[in-house]
């Protein structure tokens, strides 16, 4: 059967002169559009395109993460441990998002890079934001965003608002598990310090899942969450080194060398010591 036919016994709508159609409902064109290469080298594209569907999938990413928060503020931890495991499975896709850049050679990399500038992902304003929500707050990570109020507003709000962890321990103690009041009424903006009596809490679920099986299917939503970025962060370890080896990054950072300190970063960290002390 010819497709002429198939498409014709299938009867699509085929004008769209008058409805919208995918591309109107996706405005395909102004995203198809947004791509505006500065050098002449056809490896440009890819750099773009990586970087430009990365910033898509954060922006879904802060949009579960944000309602995830909300959920956990309101009891409604069903619908938070959907959101949690559509987030850390977006991370996934970022984690193969590197392997597509990893195809960008040494040679390919330094063609494009003097036409970069200073510009460089270190500046991602919504990476900025998931860190924050996350708990890595740092007010220093607030000033590459000055010069855009609009955009230092959103970063800001995420950095003065209690992290995805500090909404968790808050519910912890509505529960009754023994949250000290250090950790559930703070200033959200110093970063987070790690706590014998949290800990503790956690133990508490974690001795007696079938008691607080939803605080101990939290505890475990928490941890693929981190789990899922810590591959994130390394694979763009691993693929900063393979492209450009040690070299500054455009952004001033030491390259790698920021990148490994970062890799230390622990988000949640009595829900990873707990595992010793079970």
């Amino acid at each position: 059967m010819s497709t002429e036919k198939i498409v014709a016994d299938e009867g699509p709508q085929l004008d769209f002169s008058t409805d919208m159609s995918y591309a109107d409902y996706l405005h395909l064109d102004e995203v198809l559009n947004a791509q505006h290469p500065l050098s002449p080298d056809h490896n440009e594209m890819l750099f773009i395109v990586q970087h430009q569907t990365s910033e898509l999938w954060m922006k879904l990413m802060l949009h579960e993460l944000a309602a995830a928060v909300s959920c956990i503020a309101d009891d409604k931890l069903g619908s938070a441990f959907k959101m949690l495991a559509r987030v850390s499975r977006i991370m996934e896709q970022l984690v193969h998002a590197w392997d597509v850049l990893a195809t960008m050679t040494p040679p390919e990399y330094s063609a494009i890079r003097p036409y970069l500038s200073t510009s460089s992902g270190f500046q991602s304003w919504q990476y900025r934001s998931v860190e924050f929500m996350l708990g890595n707050k740092n007010a220093a990570m607030l000033k590459p965003h000055s010069h855009r109020p609009e955009i230092l507003a959103k970063v800001e709000a995420a950095y003065r608002a209690p992290s995805l962890y500090d909404e968790s321990l808050r519910l912890l103690a509505r529960r009754g598990l023994a949250i000290p009041a250090t950790h559930t009424e703070r200033d959200w903006t110093q970063p987070y310090v790690a706590s014998d009596a949290v800990e503790q809490a956690w133990l508490v679920a974690y001795r007696n899942p079938e008691t607080h099986w939803d605080l101990y299917q939290l505890g475990e939503e928490l941890t693929d969450l981190e789990d899922a970025f810590r591959l994130w962060r390394f694979r763009h370890v691993t693929t900063v080194e393979r492209v450009i080896g040690f070299k500054r990054g455009t952004g001033g950072t030491s390259g790698v060398g920021y990148l490994r300190k970062m890799l230390d970063v622990v988000l949640f960290p009595e829900i990873w010591k707990l595992r010793t002390d079970l």
